[in-house]
């Protein structure tokens, strides 16, 4: 067990830490912002070939 336990964060120290969490993990969550929007890019440009395709035969 720990001796000494943390004490708890007030208002001001929770918003930095927040802050800080936030900056830590902004990179991977633009990763995957990207990653989705290039799926969905894909995905309906295939879907809008696919339905022109279907009207031209």
């Amino acid at each position: 067990m720990n001796p000494s336990p943390r004490k708890p964060r007030t208002g001001r120290e929770r918003l930095i830490a927040a802050g800080k969490w936030i900056a830590r993990r902004r990179r991977t969550a633009l990763a995957h912002l990207l990653r989705g929007a290039c799926y969905g890019a894909g995905t309906g440009a295939v879907g809008l070939i696919f339905m022109w395709m279907e009207r031209q035969l």
